[in-house]
């Protein structure tokens, strides 16, 4: 049978995918794997949690080797091999072998372009100095895990708040160095709204990780002996044994560039949803990628493994004859820091602002799973949806327990176009150390159905801090906490009616002026809203996810560390 001859450039996520799967729909194509680093398919998540031990094989992290793709897929494999230049009208590339400096070229019919994205290493002064470093393959893993033994290291400084950035802090705090995480921007984890990551900092500081926001990095000099001196902006110094680089990663399309192939709005190589480029012969795939986000359309990049992967399948089932596409990424993710989880799916509430996506939004705080079952932890879930006919546009989330499994919920229902009232109506698993009859997931719907609904109107505390802010009519906040519960906790300038005393005393309430509603996490302050409502207050409104809400606003947390 006439075969074709397939090359994919680079491996991990997106290459090996597309060539496992290339091979599973066609057993007669040529498929070859040029791999510029030592491994074809590792497994690049877990490498802080090597350094960190909580893996403790490194062969553990080699997900398949050359010799199993060769075996068990008849697919040659080539590593230490990286591909410097495309012929795309000879259809060839020139390799180069890493080791020997030998230079080959090798034709193909299709070509698959898999380069993923480098870890940002800034051009600061002394960024190339011993024991500064980036996380990206085995090899980092392995020279960090060695300057640390060598050193003896004691203290770290992690620059970059982002998903990598936290679990190296997370992970070098496990092996008992003190760590400071430095991050340039008023806010760790930018993907998510600011008052979803309050609550990391202050599992950071109990975890005696310091974070400083707003703290940009300006250079590194040598200290005593092999130690080293991080230069801030602030014209703060600190002494390190061992710096991480961890300010985010950008696309590798050199190769692309060069060869001609177009790239997108946002710097990545430009696909259509069949993964093909702007050569009807070469796909691309991974993190190298410019991708539709799913909820707003805009253009995006997405280094994400789950993505990378399913744009490789894609890719080799177009590449195999079938008519696959490829439908976006909502950016579902997760990250573990210490004893709290950090989820979100679809667009956040900063997304939607900056793509003119009209939107409305709500905030809860359910127990992971049945209250009377031992350590229920809280979350807070906070769902943003259409303001008209609540299609779901995105989630997040932050807790203890039970996070990465209503976001996966909610992840599905926004790939299928669900609307809030679909999470209403969810049926999901229930017995007591798993869930509750109303899940997570159904009070979320419930909160955003009934605004929707017109059965409570809704507002949050950073209106009523605006408010204050800019001298605008201010409301009467009312809270329905019970009496000891809001003298113990206070929050000035409020009236405390607990709810069972609020029939006997609406008197005490103006007609004329608007009234908001507050509790402790939303739940009973919405009872009281009903109750107003019914009794003629038009101007009533629930203060959504109540105080627990109120204490995740980040004006509450130092703009500076260390801090909680």
């Amino acid at each position: 049978m006439p075969t074709r001859r397939v090359l994919i450039v680079g491996g991990v996520a997106g290459g090996a995918s597309c060539a496992a799967r290339l091979r599973r729909m066609d057993e007669h194509a040529e498929v070859f794997i040029f791999e510029r680093g030592r491994h074809v398919s590792f497994a690049n998540c877990g490498l802080p949690y090597y350094l960190g031990g909580v893996i403790t094989g490194r062969s553990r992290l080699l997900v398949a080797t050359p010799e199993r793709f060769r075996d068990a897929m008849n697919i040659e494999v080539r590593t230490r091999h990286e591909v410097r230049a495309i012929d795309r009208a000879a259809k060839t590339i020139e390799v180069n072998h890493v080791e020997t400096d030998q230079v080959s070229t090798e034709r193909y019919d299709v070509l698959v372009l898999a380069p993923g994205a480098a870890p940002v290493r800034p051009p600061l002064p002394g960024v190339d100095l011993p024991g500064v470093f980036t996380l990206r393959n085995l090899e980092d893993t392995d020279a960090m895990q060695r300057w640390i033994d060598r050193q003896e290291a004691e203290r770290a400084v992690v620059v970059g708040g982002g998903y990598i950035g936290l679990e190296m802090a997370e992970n070098l705090a496990r092996r008992g160095l003190e760590v400071s995480l430095l991050e340039a921007a008023d806010q760790a984890m930018a993907p998510f709204d600011p008052e979803m990551v309050t609550p990391v900092y202050d599992e950071l500081q109990r975890q005696g990780v310091d974070l400083y926001r707003n703290m940009p990095a300006a250079g590194f000099e040598p200290g005593p002996g092999d130690t080293l001196t991080v230069l801030t902006h602030r014209s703060e110094r600190f002494s390190a044994d061992l710096v991480v680089l961890a300010a985010g990663v950008q696309p590798e399309v050199g190769l692309a560039r060069a060869a001609g192939i177009e790239l997108g709005a946002t710097g990545g190589i430009r696909v259509d949803d069949r993964m093909r480029t702007s050569d009807p012969s070469i796909f691309a795939v991974g993190d190298a990628v410019e991708v539709r986000d799913f909820v707003t359309g805009r253009p995006a990049l997405v280094p994400l493994a789950g993505p990378a992967n399913r744009q490789g399948r894609v890719a080799a089932d177009v590449i195999a004859g079938s008519d696959a596409r490829f439908r976006g990424v909502q950016g579902t993710a997760v990250v573990g820091v210490f004893d709290l989880t950090l989820a979100m799916t679809g667009a956040s509430e900063k997304a939607l602002r900056r793509a003119g996506v009209a939107y409305a939004k709500s905030y809860n705080h359910p127990a992971h799973h049945a209250g009377y079952y031992p350590d229920a932890h809280r979350m807070a879930l906070k769902l943003l949806y259409a303001p008209e006919g609540g299609r779901l546009l995105g989630a997040q989330a932050v807790g203890k327990a039970g996070v990465d499994k209503r976001i996966d919920v909610i992840a599905m229902a926004i790939q299928m176009g669900g609307t809030v009232f679909d999470l209403e109506e969810a049926e999901l698993c229930y017995a007591p150390q798993y869930g509750s009859a109303k899940d997570p997931v159904n009070l979320a719907g419930f909160v955003a159905g009934n605004t929707l609904r017109g059965d409570v109107a809704t507002v949050f505390w950073d209106e009523w801090l605006l408010r204050q802010q800019d001298g605008s009519p201010m409301p009467l906040v009312l809270d329905v906490r019970p009496a000891g519960t809001a003298a113990a906790l206070p929050i000035p300038g409020t009236l405390n009616i607990p709810l069972g005393e609020l029939r006997t005393r609406l008197g005490e309430l103006p007609r004329d002026r608007e009234v908001w509603v507050h509790c402790a996490a939303g739940q009973t302050s919405y009872f009281a809203t009903r109750v107003l409502r019914q009794h003629g207050f038009e101007k009533v409104s629930n203060l959504s996810g109540g105080v627990a809400s109120l204490n995740m606003l980040p004006g509450g947390v130092p703009a500076s560390g260390p801090e909680g």
